[in-house]
């Protein structure tokens, strides 16, 4: 089940009452993305692509956690019977569905880490999953960004970036660019869309 779009904008507005900070209009950003992407992808539904792209990174509003934001995201949408959105929550994070490869730092309890282990090993990845994966890896939180340059400004931040993830990254951009047989900057607008 999915929120509506007015709800789910509303859902991310209280959050950044919770906890502000450019998270929100990253966001925004891959919600914009996801959306230009699902249109031009007879077998998305560009609404739903946008609300999932709006919420992926929901658990924010619960504070300033790395691998924390993915459990409360999911714990929380699944309290409010959004499993699709909760299903964004964790998948966004994970390129290979398990926790491997994760950028950031593994600050859950015990318990979080067991929630999102369980629930990554129930999900088959489908094309939202990793449309929302590649808006991700967009989205910065003015603009568009090239991926490669997003990819090495979470690098920089972190430290790292797994050569794994990387490499995921490119290719979802290609599965895209094949499906849609038009350039991803062009479809979202790269150097035109700001927030």
């Amino acid at each position: 089940m999915l929120p509506t779009r007015e709800n789910a904008e509303t859902l991310l507005k209280e959050a950044e009452q919770c906890n502000p900070g450019p998270w929100g209009n990253h966001s925004r950003i891959a919600a914009h993305c996801a959306e230009k992407i699902g249109k031009e992808c007879v077998e998305l539904n560009s609404d739903k692509a946008y609300i999932l792209g709006l919420l992926h990174d929901i658990g924010r509003r619960f504070g300033v956690r790395h691998l924390g934001h993915v459990s409360d995201g999911y714990s929380y949408m699944m309290s409010l019977g959004y499993d699709e959105v909760a299903r964004v929550c964790l998948t966004h994070s994970f390129h290979d569905q398990t926790t491997d490869g994760y950028i950031g730092r593994f600050d859950t309890t015990e318990e979080e880490l067991g929630i999102i282990r369980d629930a990554l090993q129930t999900i088959v990845p489908d094309e939202y999953d990793r449309l929302i994966q590649l808006c991700d890896a967009l989205a910065g939180s003015e603009s568009v960004l090239d991926i490669e340059e997003r990819m090495n400004d979470v690098k920089q931040r972190y430290g790292y970036y797994p050569q794994e993830k990387w490499d995921n990254n490119i290719r979802l951009k290609q599965h895209f660019e094949e499906k849609m047989g038009k350039e991803i900057y062009a479809v979202v607008g790269k150097d035109e869309f700001k927030i």
